[in-house]
């Protein structure tokens, strides 16, 4: 679909949507498609519902990527008919308190950036395990020696463990099986056969969390993953595994994963984000502790990042609200509406 595909006049479209928050640089891509379809574009930089309801009491659409629009916020939103996410997760908006109101919520499938996320688990897996940080700060202040990186151990033969098996957590399991691992994986949702099929055992989650060398956490956000892994789970890990996260944050408490990594509960971790959500937040400052020790990395929520992907969420986001403002079904609904709301 192109922008041209929402043609001026076509459907008499007009009104206003509204980008909640971006960290895109521009909009261009928006303004483009929007415009295209007789819509006004707004950007905006929301931090809070309140700055939500500031700048969007006149939206009939809005597009968002961090800012969080709860039930407070969408009560306040007269025209709101559409939220349209920047990306797969919806758990920044409150989907329920949107159908109560008529509100169409959309999310981006995950192909969209499936591959990116896929393969940079792999390389913060690798990263952590070769102890390449460490390597290369050695290196730079000066010492040339191969123990500054030591104790690494041979990756064949070891267990790489994965806690959910949906469509990226299959494609870090195939890129994760040429280097000669055990893959196992727990997922309550996905029958024992299909991941047999794929050539990984299923287990228990007390059993992956406690047989993992390596454990890679692709699973959603939900109440009963928030801080699965707090300081009891982190305990029963080996003291040599390697956890690595690029699912959403507050699945790991930084605090309990902070105390296991000081002392040496579990060598080392990976994380492509942190509890907190820093860029949700207005004034944040480095101080997690995690950004401290030298047996952690984390990188800035960027694992779905490549230039592709990012052109093809804010395509999505873009023609989901399009296609929802002018009167037809979004291609990937999150909520399911009465036949008099759409």
């Amino acid at each position: 679909m192109t922008p041209t595909d929402f043609a001026p006049g076509a459907s008499g479209a007009s009104g206003t949507i509204m980008i909640a928050d971006s960290d895109f640089g521009d909009v261009s891509i928006e303004r483009d498609i929007a415009s295209s379809a007789g819509f006004r574009l707004e950007s905006r930089q929301c931090k809070t519902e309140e700055d939500v309801i500031r700048y969007g009491r006149s939206a009939d659409g809005i597009l968002t990527q961090y800012a969080h629009i709860g039930a407070t916020a969408m009560a306040h939103l007269p025209n709101c008919r559409v939220i349209a996410r920047y990306g797969t997760g919806v758990d920044i908006v409150d989907v329920d308190a949107a159908t109560r109101l008529g509100i169409q919520v959309t999310n981006a499938p995950n192909d969209w950036c499936a591959d990116e996320v896929a393969d940079h688990a792999i390389a913060l897996w690798l990263s952590a395990v070769r102890n390449i940080v460490s390597y290369s700060e050695a290196t730079r202040a000066g010492t040339w020696q191969w123990q500054s990186g030591a104790p690494i151990w041979r990756l064949r033969g070891r267990v790489f463990g994965i806690l959910g098996f949906g469509a990226i957590a299959q494609l870090i399991a195939d890129r994760a099986r040429p280097f000669g691992v055990e893959l196992i994986s727990h997922d309550p949702f996905v029958e024992a056969e299909v991941l047999r099929a794929a050539g990984v055992r299923p287990v228990a989650f007390d059993e992956l969390v406690a047989d993992s060398d390596y454990l890679v956490i692709q699973a959603p956000l939900t109440p009963h993953t928030h801080h699965l892994f707090d300081e009891a789970t982190l305990a029963r890990m080996k003291p040599t595994a390697v956890l690595v996260n690029t699912a959403r944050g507050p699945i790991v408490s930084d605090t309990a994963l902070a105390h296991a990594l000081t002392n040496h509960t579990i060598a080392a971790a990976a994380l492509d984000d942190l509890e907190e959500e820093p860029a949700k937040q207005r004034d944040w400052q480095p101080d997690n502790p995690l950004l401290h020790l030298p047996n952690a990395i984390v990188t800035p929520h960027a694992a779905y990042y490549s230039e592709q992907s990012m052109r093809a969420v804010r395509t999505l986001a873009t023609e989901e609200a399009v296609r929802v403002l002018t009167g037809r079904p979004p291609h990937s609904p999150v909520n399911t509406l009465g036949p008099n709301e759409l």
